[in-house]
């Protein structure tokens, strides 16, 4: 298995994000990534570089799944937020279309409001650089599969999956596992997406939720009561052509290790049906019990059995990182899944 990563994505570095209405140090920091990186070492693997972490090609993969004027914004808001008479440092919304607005602004601050759906994605001056390299890591862990891996992990943050064709929202602004079917899709007829992130993958959701050659499916604490809220219900099943092709498994909020199994198992019972040729798992830590944004309670070792499920399915398989957050248990936590997911591997 090829694993990847640019230390560029370091470059995205928020100090703070709002919650709660407070301002408070922001999880999504490049820590994560430091400890996660530690992990893989500590288990005798090696981090390749990407080729490249801007290109044509990359470029183009993303305004599959992004709007030409969302990765316009991502690129140019920070420079044009500065340019505004007493603008803070940080690119951050003041005003949401939130009943659906009719006109798109030229204005910075109707921008802002228009794209970042909530207050966890600030945008500094290197943000977008490092946005993507995040992209690059999860575009040469799927290219090495389209090459004849059949496996391979991106180490990704900011993470993806609440990206969704031209919003921001939870720490994420370029869909990583979105980006990865993509390229898969270069090769292959079906493909499906599988996401273990505690956050329903609303974005990923809403990129493909009319398509029929990417299924998506999702196990996750209960939206009701918990981000992102407005997405993520049972009863999302997909529209059009991608009627059935979306399955969202929501657990009570407090589940342990083997509910989310049983679900898990669900849900890949679901997914047999539609019979992908290559798959995406969408790879959150963050079910951890001790994990700072915790709704679920999954123990380190529970993580080993999520890895060995997924290690054993028959196709080719990409790793996405998603979430996660510091804590002294998270980069056990993806040791525990690698460690399981290649032993499922050898086991199948």
């Amino acid at each position: 298995m090829k694993l990847f990563y640019s230390i560029d994505q370091n470059r995205h570095a928020p100090e703070t994000f709002l919650l709660r209405g407070q301002p408070a140090p922001s999880p999504e920091r490049p820590e994560r990534a430091v400890r996660l990186a530690e992990a893989i070492t500590e288990l005798g693997l090696t981090l390749e570089v990407p080729a490249a972490v801007d290109s044509p090609h990359l470029r183009e993969r993303l305004a599959r799944i992004h709007t030409p004027r969302y990765l316009e914004f991502l690129e140019t808001i920070h420079a044009r937020w500065q340019a505004m008479p007493g603008a803070s440092a940080l690119v951050a919304p003041n005003v949401h279309p939130c009943g659906g607005g009719y006109q798109y602004p030229s204005h910075p601050v109707g921008q802002a409001g228009w794209h970042l759906h909530d207050m966890a994605c600030p945008i500094g001056a290197d943000s977008f650089a490092g946005m993507l390299a995040s992209a690059a890591s999860a575009e040469a862990a799927a290219l090495s599969v389209c090459e004849g891996e059949m496996s391979a992990y991106a180490l990704c943050r900011p993470p993806g999956h609440h990206a969704g064709p031209e919003r921001a929202g939870g720490f994420c602004f370029l869909n990583n596992s979105a980006l990865a079917a993509t390229i898969l899709r270069e090769r292959y007829d079906r493909v499906a997406i599988v996401d273990v992130d505690l956050h329903h993958g609303n974005g990923t959701q809403d990129i493909f939720y009319a398509r029929g050659d990417v299924w998506t499916g999702s196990v996750h604490a209960d939206t009701d009561a918990f981000y992102p809220f407005y997405w993520g219900g049972a009863d999302e099943t997909g529209s059009g052509e991608g009627q059935g092709a979306n399955v969202n498994l929501p657990l009570p909020l407090g589940s342990d290790g083997n509910t989310f199994m049983a679900a898990l198992d669900a849900l890949l019972l679901r997914l047999d049906d539609f019979a992908p040729e290559a798959i995406v798992v969408a790879l959150g830590l963050d079910a951890h019990k001790d994990d700072p944004l915790a709704g679920l309670s999954l123990e380190t070792e529970d993580f080993r059995r999520v890895g060995a499920r997924l290690g054993q399915l028959s196709v080719p398989v990409v790793l996405i990182q998603e979430g996660g957050y510091p804590t002294e248990a998270l980069g056990a936590n993806l040791a525990a899944f690698l460690a399981g997911f290649r032993k499922g591997i050898s086991a199948d």
